[in-house]
């Protein structure tokens, strides 16, 4: 991530956001912390508590930052096309995103969100996975995958690719590696999607 040296009054929020995101991802969640922020990107020791009252709200801006991000990958990969093909492309997108940033969405899925994050980050969370689960309500309707709570069958899939992601992150299973692995998660996920006789 490159982190711009210059700013201007109106986007201090944003180098902050970044500078945050790159502590986050090299140090960890207990290094972050607003002096140093504000320290790091060049401004007076106060200057963050204009945009964030506490690390809290800090750790909450990003989360929802995040989510933001993850949802607008999720658009920018999804096409019309046959539920096979667009479940594949959203599983891509999601290991992405999980391989490019574990330590951002550990915070995310890490339910320490204060409860001022409230609508805004409820908010952002929904429209996170709004593509996913009207694919997969899409698909229910049409008769091609089981009956079910969409978030609840999203949320099945995104925890069998989180733990994929965690594998490849910790190195346990080599990029290289992981494309196939990755066929062969979205392969088991499809067919246990299927709707089967009872």
């Amino acid at each position: 991530m490159t982190l711009k040296r210059s700013y201007h009054h109106g986007d201090l929020r944003e180098q902050l956001l970044q500078r945050a995101e790159l502590t986050l991802r090299e140090s960890g969640v207990d290094r972050l912390s607003l002096r140093q922020l504000a320290r790091d990107v060049g401004v007076t020791h106060n200057a963050p508590s204009r945009h964030f009252r506490d690390k809290q709200a800090l750790l909450d801006a990003l989360a929802q930052s995040g989510f933001e991000r993850l949802g607008a990958d999720f658009r920018a990969t999804d096409v019309d096309g046959p539920f096979a093909d667009r479940f594949r492309r959203l599983a891509r997108t999601y290991l992405s995103f999980a391989v490019a940033n574990p330590a951002l969405l550990t915070l995310m899925f890490a339910r320490k969100h204060s409860p001022t994050a409230g609508a805004e980050m409820a908010a952002a969370v929904q429209q996170a996975f709004t593509v996913p689960a009207l694919l997969t309500a899409q698909a229910q309707e049409r008769g091609e995958i089981v009956a079910g709570d969409p978030l609840r069958i999203g949320m099945s899939v995104a925890v069998s690719l989180q733990g994929l992601a965690s594998f490849v992150s910790s190195g346990l299973v080599t990029p290289e590696a992981a494309e196939e692995l990755l066929e062969e998660t979205i392969t088991h996920l499809t067919q246990g999607l299927f709707p089967r006789d009872t």
